[in-house]
């Protein structure tokens, strides 16, 4: 393993742990929820005034992804979503701070869709708020 790789997966670690955002915020505007149904990986998310809340089960890859989501400020989520999304896959542009430790991550098919899942749900929750 690179340092490059190793310095990734370090990060990935840290947010795991660190689970920013964790817990469904009582006040909320609007909810969404994925699964993966090739490994099981479930997250719900909701958003609301003090930003992204969410729960769920999963691989450290995924819970990492939603701990980021957890740490992104609402105002700046429709700025990062796309490239975000854009960056998992090979041939994708890192997005700058603790979410470029994702980019690429996609060259394994189910690690995209677990890197990808709390911020699917993050959009749905964004278009179902009131």
């Amino acid at each position: 393993m690179g340092d490059d790789d190793r310095l990734r997966q370090l990060v990935i670690e840290d947010l795991h742990r660190a689970r920013h955002g964790y817990g469904l915020a009582d006040d909320f505007t609007g909810e969404g929820s994925e699964i993966s149904p090739a490994c099981g990986d479930t997250v719900t998310v909701r958003v609301g005034p003090t930003g992204f809340s969410w729960q769920g089960n999963g691989c450290t890859v995924s819970m990492a992804a939603a701990s980021a989501l957890g740490a992104t400020p609402v105002a700046d989520f429709e700025l990062l979503i796309e490239p975000y999304l854009a960056s998992v896959f090979p041939g994708g542009e890192p997005v700058a701070g603790d979410l470029a430790a994702f980019a690429g991550i996609g060259r394994f098919p189910l690690r995209a869709r677990c890197a990808t899942l709390a911020w699917r749900a993050a959009r749905t929750a964004l278009a179902s708020a009131s």
